[in-house]
């Protein structure tokens, strides 16, 4: 009897991925990982099609669909960050070539449990799981003498799978296309949901073990091994706690044997920070016993904050750093030049506003210790050298290495890299839009291409780690990108640049909630020039940008 039968009644078509991934953990991890995240895809494609509440987001991939706010809230944070562990897991299974240990793929098939139960408590019209069921590791079938699938074989059924799948965004983005059965379908879904939502979710959710397996695998997923007893629990001396002694939950080290970061993983539901003076202590202890100030992490296995506190104050990112990128941030201590006093490459700009433009964006992540700012200049005013002379400012005064330049289109990008190619040659740009394998200081993408590579891994690993990039730079940022495309925002720990040539009050407010401001306004005398019109006269949509550097209140949001 499968653990997965409570399905059977109302999932019957989802119900075999679920068999699937239960039947192979013990005969082959690899696509029990796989059949995990395909019934996890499937449970979810289910959700979003019959539950109305549930918004579509920028695209139908599963990755987009877990991290949409609507299903987020639905699913709560246990559900959700199951779903991550399934998803990474069976990502894994596809992409890397390295073994898949059984006890990976037990947690995929256990976390997965818990979200069958979640959707059929949730969903369930005819009936609900009791929440006394549990899921039993001992009650999974024996391993059996098959064929086992490599990872190229899982790439080639996923693709397979994938084109027979039904297409969410093609289905619901034209809601009056709906069929009559599925609108009767979708009231009933809503109508079971809320009677759900009436009734305290009992059920016990493993949230510990998920919790503390989760940080686990967001460390290796940035690289670390966590192989040697001094990665865990390290006893460190001169903690304020009467005996002195204290155990660091991880040490992330350098080649040196120094550390260079700490994580202080608390295992409570409550606000990650409550760890957040706990780390401090730590990191003093570090300091003193190997003469160098680690960085800080703290992390309740939902949220996770990043803290450089001879720099900036905490601050919540999406994972953890690699140990290059960590090493960056140690050596940038002592090697990081004054931006004020950095000189401006007048190859690149020549106008007076776009120097003062640099300045201020200098003055904002220098002085004020921002990490996001907005650029508003008029059309043909210069933006995209202004940023590229920004950026050329920022490596050179080591305060960054890699820069991530975004556009809404195919052709922005392709001038984009043009642009960067002839002042910024020694950058190596990369298209990644036609080549994802490139390397380089400066990459170009579009959003929809840079939310696919977020999620490639290679050997386990993320090609791009949240520290990949220290400064991103969004093109044309007025537009709806905050809304659809956020998710890249989030991910990347990086300063942040907007660019826009909309005035203040047409500017879509997503973008001020989630940019700190920085106003340019100013068109040098004759630099713009009408159609047909003389040197020195302004063009009527420049005119309105005209006057002094301004710099408006802080906003709480940041």
């Amino acid at each position: 009897m499968s653990q997965f039968a409570f399905l059977q009644r109302e999932w019957p078509a989802e119900l075999d991925a679920f068999k699937k991934a239960e039947g192979a953990v013990h005969a082959d991890p690899r696509t029990a990982c796989f059949y995990a995240r395909r019934a996890l895809e499937l449970s979810v494609a289910w959700a979003f099609k019959h539950d109305p509440n549930l918004k579509l987001p920028y695209q139908d991939n599963l990755s987009a669909l877990i991290h949409e706010p609507t299903f987020k809230k639905a699913a709560g944070d246990a559900v959700f960050s199951k779903a991550r562990v399934i998803v990474t897991l069976g990502n894994r299974a596809v992409h890397s070539h390295r073994a898949i240990p059984v006890e990976d793929a037990l947690v995929a098939v256990r976390e997965l449990f818990h979200v069958a139960y979640w959707l059929a408590r949730t969903y369930g019209r005819v009936g609900r799981p009791a929440p006394g069921l549990q899921f039993d590791p001992s009650a999974l079938p024996e391993p059996q003498q098959i064929e086992k699938r490599s990872a190229e074989q899982l790439r080639q059924l996923e693709a397979q799978l994938r084109e027979r799948d039904e297409k969410l965004a093609q289905l619901l983005t034209d809601r009056s296309s709906l069929d009559d059965e599925l609108k009767r379908l979708r009231a009933e879904v809503a109508e079971a949901r809320k009677a759900a939502t009436t009734q305290p979710d009992t059920h016990d959710y493993s949230e510990a073990e998920t919790r503390d397996y989760f940080i686990d695998l967001l460390l290796k997923e940035a690289g670390w091994p966590l192989d040697q007893r001094r990665d865990r629990e390290f006893e460190v001396a001169g903690m304020p706690n009467g005996q002195g002694i204290g155990h660091v939950d991880y040490v992330l080290w350098g080649d040196d044997g120094k550390p260079l970061g700490l994580v202080e993983a608390k295992r409570t539901r409550r606000d990650s920070r409550v760890g957040q003076q706990q780390a401090r202590l730590y990191a003093d202890c570090l300091e003193k016993q190997f003469g160098q100030r680690p960085l800080i992490f703290y992390s309740n296995g939902y949220e996770h904050w990043f803290w450089d506190d001879t720099n900036y104050p905490p601050r919540p990112v999406h994972g953890f750093y690699k140990k290059g990128e960590l090493e960056l941030l140690v050596q940038r201590r002592s090697t990081k030049k004054p931006l004020a006093s950095g000189e401006i490459s007048k190859k690149i700009v020549e106008r007076y506003y776009q120097w003062r433009a640099i300045r201020k964006v200098g003055e904002a992540f220098e002085q004020d210790h921002e990490r996001k700012a907005l650029l508003v200049m008029a059309t043909g005013a210069g933006k995209t050298r202004t940023v590229i002379a920004l950026a050329d400012l920022l490596m050179r005064c080591n305060w960054v290495k890699r820069v991530l330049f975004l556009a809404d289109r195919v052709a922005l990008v392709k001038q984009a890299v043009r642009e960067i190619g002839r002042h910024l040659p020694d950058s190596s740009p990369v298209n990644l839009v036609t080549d994802k394998e490139g390397e380089g200081r400066v990459f170009v993408s579009t959003y929809p291409t840079m939310m696919g590579l977020i999620d490639e891994t290679r050997n386990g690993q993320r090609r791009f780690g949240v520290g990949h990039f220290d400064l991103v730079i969004i093109d044309e940022a007025h537009r709806s990108v905050f809304q659809k495309y956020r998710a890249i925002f989030d991910y990347f720990d990086a300063l942040l640049v907007g660019l826009t040539a909309t005035p203040k009050d047409e500017v879509d407010r997503n973008t001020y909630g989630f940019c700190f401001s920085i106003w340019r306004k100013g068109v040098a005398d004759g630099c713009l020039l009408p159609r047909g019109g003389r040197q020195g006269e302004v063009p009527r949509a420049a005119a309105s940008c005209l006057g002094t550097a301004q710099v408006p209140a802080r906003r709480d949001s940041v």
